[in-house]
């Protein structure tokens, strides 16, 4: 652990998920290949678009809707709707075939668990302060077995814009009742996470499990409370 800055004490944490707590990459990769798959299946002129196309579907619907840039399952949904039009299906189909694929994604994009180690820390973290989840992602938490450990979950959408907007990190405050500096956030992009967290008052921890740890190789804004090197040294904070 190298601590860049005092840390006062510690009444809760918030946790950002992917690359935070597993790598997720591999599990989009995994998950997107599988989408278009089912998609390759069952709609062939669809699958038939460039991808080119589907960025650009992507790209209109955000100009359309700003908050679609924030809620990454409705602009997949969306996107889907868009593209199943090469299939000249009735609109109650259309929007039936989007929403099949769409939880079809949802539940590759999930279909995974975290480590055992991972667990552990956790159940002896939440057995202390309380947690809550703050994700621009949205995985199932319920799916990969980490639910349980926290009091919330918060995930970007059109109501909550996405880290590194103050929004989900004042909820949490708000949710737990605890001024923000009391707080400790816990994430793997120094933007989104360290910065967000720090403009709302948040102390910040910093920790990846996707890359090597280097900041000569981050865009850094902010400084984190503390660089840790596991996350099992979350638990000084709460002994």
């Amino acid at each position: 652990m190298q601590c860049y800055r005092p840390v006062s004490p510690v009444k809760a944490m918030t946790f950002d998920l992917d690359d935070t707590l597993y790598d997720n990459e591999p599990i989009i990769a995994s998950a997107t290949q599988a989408l278009n798959n089912r998609i390759a299946e069952l709609y062939p002129a669809t699958a038939a678009l460039p991808a080119s196309q589907w960025a650009a579907i992507k790209r209109d619907l955000i100009k359309g809707n700003r908050g679609l840039a924030s809620d990454m399952g409705r602009l997949r949904y969306e996107a889907l709707y868009q593209g199943l039009a090469e299939e000249q299906l009735h609109d109650d189909q259309r929007h039936q075939a989007a929403q099949s694929l769409f939880d079809y994604f949802y539940h590759a994009r999930s279909d995974f668990a975290v480590t055992d180690e991972v667990r552990q820390v956790l159940a002896a973290l939440a057995a202390k302060v309380p947690l809550i989840a703050i994700t621009n992602g949205n995985v199932d938490t319920v799916q990969i077995g980490i639910d349980e450990f926290f009091t919330a979950t918060y995930h970007a959408s059109l109501s909550r814009p996405s880290k590194p907007h103050r929004h989900m990190f004042d909820e949490a405050a708000n949710t737990l009742g605890l001024a923000p500096q009391a707080i400790l956030h816990v994430g793997d992009n120094l933007e989104k996470d360290v910065l967000g967290a720090h403009r709302a008052g948040l102390q910040t921890a910093w920790i990846a499990v996707n890359r090597p740890m280097d900041l000569r190789y981050e865009d850094v804004s902010v400084l984190p409370s503390v660089h840790l090197h596991s996350l099992a040294e979350l638990l000084w904070f709460v002994a």
